[in-house]
């Protein structure tokens, strides 16, 4: 089987006591630091180039004089990493910050300022507190993210704090001010699977369009999704014969949904899970002898672990994941390889995941606008910098995103589908190098929420300082 980093996606769904909670990759660690250094964040010997894909000299030496922000010194930067890792034990945007400010620091910093990340763990049910936390302290968030990231919206508007997010997740922080997602991610209003579910119905599988199945979680946050994915596959005229929700804790036999997919002759099933639950539904629909047109296996499923998972499901099914416009890790984009090396400097234990290279453009955006800056390094300044980023691609990671203007957000997608040798491009005609980016965004009628202005807690742009 072919080798590769695991590369969890922006979807996935995890168990709760009571509920699941639709989770966009979430890790880190509560009450700790970040420092430059090698593997855990001590001091490196020697330091790799300070160019990162097609961008250079993202970091570098200065004479930075002045303290001229909060968390910002002559010394030093202090930004806030949120994660969920207390509840997920996923460290994925710890680690990420971890090898950004290793290699940034061995560099210089910025302007010869250190980088510090700050751990904020919200744990699933404290994102609130979290966010007071960085009010007091950081100068900005970068690279992080937490299911419930709606419940620290207000307070961080209320403190004018930006935010340069690895992902977003519930439609009052998707797109909400002062957040800057620097790459191709969910804009509340849009269904930005619409594309991948276009060419699946519309061209790859069109017998497939009047016998689609959906397998959901049973949650509020989740039945959100399933009715979003549900007006897109109306809009698309597409029939839904099956649609289910399963226990919030898994399923122990995944024998009755097997049987009712397979009486009911569903063709294309799209499925809002874990991946390992996927698997074993898999294997029962493999043992039937019942083989589906293809499986929507949500980009949570893109890892080794699940192709090691599904057996001979891997081969008798086809499932598919939408990437979102993100380079897969087995191409031999210069920026992928790249980041493949710095991992292997700094955290060689770590995986790199989908919300891990989101992350690292995020770093990567804030970086390069901080360093524009100069000494006078202020929360309005880097802001404006990177919103005048109409074409950032994280130096070569995922295709171009106009951050000036990010609403309608980018059509660009791309199709990875499983085989029992690993992971590779499936055939979705791309037009854009590794994406295809002809099938518009598809805005949503219904309203499931807007993002939160500055407007909503009595602020304004003009008070960004």
């Amino acid at each position: 089987m072919k080798r590769q980093h695991t590369f969890t996606g922006g979807r996935a769904l995890l168990a709760l006591a009571a509920v699941s909670i639709l989770v966009a990759g979430c890790g880190g660690r509560t009450g700790t630091e970040i420092e430059g250094g090698e593997g855990s964040g001590g001091g490196s010997s020697s330091a790799a180039s300070a160019d990162f894909g097609d961008l250079t000299e993202v970091c570098q030496d200065g004479d930075a004089t002045t303290a001229s922000a909060q968390g910002v010194t002559a010394e030093q930067i202090e930004v806030g990493v949120f994660t969920d890792m207390g509840f997920t034990k996923n460290s994925e945007f710890v680690d990420a910050a971890n090898v950004f400010t290793s290699w940034c620091n061995d560099n210089g910093g910025i302007n010869g300022r250190t980088l510090v990340a700050n751990t904020r763990d919200a744990k699933l049910m404290e994102p609130r507190q979290r966010m007071i936390e960085a009010c007091r302290e950081d100068f900005a968030l970068v690279g992080g993210g937490a299911a419930l990231d709606a419940l620290g919206v207000k307070e961080r508007l209320n403190c004018l704090l930006p935010s340069f997010t690895a992902q977003t997740v519930q439609e009052r922080a998707s797109g909400a001010d002062l957040e800057i997602n620097a790459s191709p991610a969910k804009v509340a209003g849009y269904d930005n699977y619409a594309g991948f579910r276009t060419w699946a119905l519309n061209e790859a599988y069109p017998e497939s369009k009047g016998a689609v199945g959906m397998i959901n979680g049973d949650s509020a946050v989740t039945k959100v999704i399933g009715a979003i994915t549900q007006e897109t596959l109306d809009s698309l005229g597409a029939t839904i014969i099956y649609n289910e929700l399963y226990p919030a804790m898994g399923v122990s036999d995944w024998t009755p949904y097997a049987q009712a997919i397979k009486s009911k002759g569903v063709k294309g099933l799209i499925f809002m899970g874990s991946f390992d639950q996927l698997a074993k539904l898999e294997e029962v629909l493999t043992n039937m002898d019942y083989k589906l047109d293809w499986i929507d296996a949500n980009n949570n499923a893109y890892n080794d672990q699940f192709v090691e998972l599904l057996g001979r499901s891997a081969d008798f099914q086809n499932n598919l994941v939408d990437l979102g416009g993100v380079a897969p890790l087995e191409s031999d984009e210069p920026a992928v390889e790249q980041l493949k090396e710095l991992y292997a400097k700094y955290a060689p234990d770590a995986q790199i995941t989908l919300p891990a290279v989101r992350a690292w453009s995020s770093w990567l955006l804030f970086a390069k606008s901080a360093a524009a800056c100069g000494d006078e390094l202020t929360r309005k300044c880097i802001y404006d910098n990177a919103r005048a980023e109409t074409a950032w691609t994280g130096g070569g990671l995922h295709s171009a995103s106009d951050l000036q203007n990010p609403i309608p957000p980018s059509s660009c997608f791309n199709v990875e589908k499983v085989t029992s040798d690993g992971w590779e491009a499936a055939d979705f005609n791309p037009d854009s190098g590794l994406y295809r980016c002809d099938i518009p965004m598809r805005k949503l009628n219904q309203d499931f929420g807007a993002p939160m202005t500055l407007a909503e807690v009595g602020k304004s742009m003009d008070e960004v300082q």
